[in-house]
C-alpha cells in the first residue's frame, strides 16, 4: 500500500488519488475491524474476571424483535393435548406451602430434657393437695454436637491347651479396608466426603484433625484416597457399564491442573463427565492427562445410541460410524451469539430472542408435565415431541433463512460471524431433539456435574499426579451420583469400605447407587466389642 507523510504533497492525477482513497478506505476498514474485535475480547475478559457470570438479558431488550418473532412465528394455536393417560385415582392435592418453620428430620435422635414444676408449686391453692400431670408441652431445639474422634481396639484373645502348653488359637483377622493400615472405614469415608463432595482440601482436614490431638500428614491421607478408590473402581465400572446401555448419553469436560514430576512443574489434565439417560441417573468422571478425544474413544467404545456434547472436535472420530449420533447444545449456540451483543445488538439480539422462543416449548412442556402427575417418560416425551414440531419447527426455519442470509453480510472473524458459523456448522446436530421426545435441547444437565469439579478445583488447586486424577475422578463419580439419587455420600462409602471387600464381585450391582440398602446395624457383624 502506498505510504505517504503527513506533510508530503498528495497525488495530482485523479487515477492515483482514487486509487489512494481506496487504500485508505480499506485500512480504516481493518483498523475498525481490529478494534471491535479487541473491544470484544476485553469486554469479555472483564466480564469474566469481575462481571456476573449468568448470561441474562433485559426482557425490555427482547420486545424490541416481539414483531419480528410473532411473524414468524405465525398465528398462534392452542397445542393439542398429548397421549391421554390410562384412568386412575385423582392425584391428591398437593399441600400448601406454609411459612412458618420447617418441621425438624424425624431420623434425628432426640434427647429428652424435662423443665419439671417444682414440688411446692404442684400443691393445689384451694385443697393443699397435689396436682396430677396432664400432658406436656414440647419445643423442639437443634442443637450441635462436635465431631468426636475414637479409637477402635480390635482384640483377638489367643487361647492355649494348659496341658499341651502348645496349639496356639486365635480369631481370623476380619477384612479390612486398608490392610494393617491404621484409618477405620468412616475415616475414610470422611476425608473422600470432606474432600471430593465439600471441596475441602487435605491440608485443611489435617488442620481440622489436629485440633482433635491427632496428627495426620496430608501425603498419609492422599495415600489413603488412592487405596479407597482402587478398592471402589469395580462399583465405578459397573457404573459405567449402565451408563453405557443408555439411549442418550451427555458428555462434558473441564481442565484441571496436574503437577508434572517429570520438572515439567504444571500442566493441563481434563476430567471427564458421562452421565446418563432417565433410566440410567449414574455420573460418571474420567480423567486423562490431555484433551485428545483418545479418552471419549476409550470410554464410549461400544456405545450405540445418541451422545449430547459441545462441538469439541475429540468426539467427531465417534460420529463417522453412525453407530454414535451427535446432538448439539442450544446453550452452547446460544452464548455465542450473548458473546456477540455487545459488538452487533440488533442482529445479536434478534437471534437470542428467537432461542428464548425455543426454551419456552420446553418450559411450557415441563409444566404440563406438573399438571399430569400420572403421565409417565414415554407419554411425556410423545407430548413434548407434538409440542415441538407445532411450535420448535417454525422457529428453528426461521434461524435457518436468516443465518443463511446474513453469512454473506458479516466478516466472519467477527463475533458475529463467528456465532452464525457455529450454529450453521452445527445445524444438522441442532435441530436433533426433533426428532425425539426425550433428547434435550442443551447439555446443561452435563455442566451442571462439572460444578463440583470447579468449585473442587478453587480449593485443593491442583491434583498431585495423574493418578490423583484417576482418584479424584473416581471417587466424585460416586459423590456426585450419591446426590443425584439423594444419598448421604458418606453413609454410603463408609458402607461399602466395610463391605466391599468380602462381596462377591457377581452381585456388585447391589452395591450401585439406586439398589444399595444400607445396613441397619450400626456396627457390622464382628466388630462389636
Amino acid at each position: 500500500m502506498t505510504t505517504l507523510d503527513a506533510d508530503a504533497p498528495l497525488p495530482d492525477d485523479i487515477e492515483t488519488a482514487h486509487r489512494l482513497i481506496r487504500e485508505l478506505l480499506e485500512t480504516l476498514r481493518q483498523q475498525a475491524h481490529l478494534n471491535d474485535t479487541l473491544r470484544h475480547q476485553l469486554e469479555q475478559l472483564l466480564r469474566r474476571i469481575y462481571g456476573r457470570k449468568s448470561e441474562k438479558l433485559d426482557p425490555n431488550q427482547l420486545l424490541l424483535f416481539a414483531r419480528e418473532i410473532l411473524e414468524a412465528a405465525g398465528p398462534e394455536t392452542p397445542p393439542e393435548p398429548g397421549p391421554t393417560p390410562a384412568p386412575g385415582p385423582a392425584p391428591a392435592k398437593p399441600p400448601a406451602k406454609g411459612h412458618g418453620r420447617k418441621p425438624l428430620p424425624a431420623g434425628l435422635p432426640r434427647k429428652r430434657i424435662v423443665h419439671d414444676v417444682p414440688l411446692e408449686e404442684r400443691l393445689c391453692p384451694d385443697c393443699g393437695g397435689e396436682r396430677g400431670c396432664i400432658g406436656e408441652e414440647v419445643r423442639e431445639q437443634l442443637e450441635y454436637v462436635p465431631a468426636s474422634m475414637i479409637v477402635h481396639q480390635h482384640v483377638r484373645p489367643k487361647y492355649a491347651c494348659k496341658d499341651c502348653q502348645g496349639n496356639v488359637v486365635i480369631a481370623e483377622r476380619l477384612p479390612e479396608p486398608i490392610e494393617k493400615g491404621l484409618p477405620g472405614p468412616g475415616l475414610l469415608a470422611h476425608v473422600a466426603v470432606s474432600k471430593y463432595a465439600d471441596h475441602l482440601p487435605l491440608y485443611r482436614q489435617e488442620g481440622i484433625l489436629k485440633r482433635f490431638g491427632v496428627e495426620l500428614a496430608r501425603s498419609t491421607m492422599c495415600s489413603w484416597m488412592a487405596a479407597t478408590a482402587d478398592l471402589l473402581a469395580p462399583i465405578v465400572r459397573a457404573m459405567l457399564k449402565r451408563v453405557l446401555t443408555s439411549v442418550v448419553i451427555q458428555s462434558d469436560d473441564t481442565s484441571v491442573k496436574v503437577q508434572d514430576h517429570d520438572g515439567k512443574g504444571i500442566k493441563t489434565g481434563r476430567l471427564w463427565n458421562y452421565s446418563g439417560d432417565h433410566n440410567h441417573r449414574f455420573t460418571v468422571y474420567d480423567y486423562t492427562p490431555d484433551h485428545s478425544g483418545d479418552g471419549p474413544r476409550r470410554v464410549l467404545q461400544g456405545f450405540e445410541g445418541y451422545l449430547q456434547a459441545d462441538a469439541y472436535t475429540g468426539y467427531d472420530a465417534l460420529f463417522r460410524s453412525g453407530t454414535i449420533v451427535e446432538v448439539g447444545c442450544w446453550m452452547h449456540a446460544r452464548r455465542k451469539f450473548y458473546e456477540a451483543r455487545t459488538s452487533d445488538p440488533p442482529r445479536s439480539h434478534l437471534v437470542l430472542a428467537w432461542i428464548t422462543g425455543l426454551y419456552s416449548v420446553e418450559t411450557d412442556a415441563k409444566e404440563a408435565r406438573k399438571k399430569h402427575p400420572g403421565w409417565d417418560d414415554a407419554t411425556w416425551h410423545a407430548y413434548r415431541y407434538d409440542l415441538r414440531i407445532k411450535h420448535s419447527t417454525p422457529i428453528l426455519e426461521t434461524i435457518r433463512t436468516w443465518l443463511d442470509a446474513e453469512q454473506v453480510k458479516v466478516l466472519p472473524k467477527s463475533p458475529l460471524g463467528e456465532a452464525i458459523a457455529y450454529a450453521l456448522n452445527h445445524w444438522a446436530a441442532l435441530i436433533r431433539p426433533l426428532e425425539a421426545g426425550f433428547l434435550e435441547i442443551d447439555n446443561g444437565a452435563s455442566e451442571r456435574s462439572m460444578k463440583p469439579i470447579a468449585l473442587g478445583r478453587k480449593n485443593w488447586l491442583f491434583a498431585g499426579n495423574d493418578e490423583g486424577g484417576k482418584t479424584a475422578a473416581t471417587l466424585m463419580s460416586l459423590c456426585t451420583t450419591c446426590k443425584e439419587f439423594g444419598i448421604d455420600p458418606f453413609a454410603y462409602l463408609r458402607d461399602l469400605l466395610d463391605r466391599v471387600s468380602t462381596h462377591p464381585n457377581s452381585r456388585i450391582e447391589e452395591l450401585l447407587p439406586d439398589r444399595w440398602k444400607p445396613v441397619e446395624a450400626t456396627d457390622p457383624p464382628g466388630r462389636k466389642g
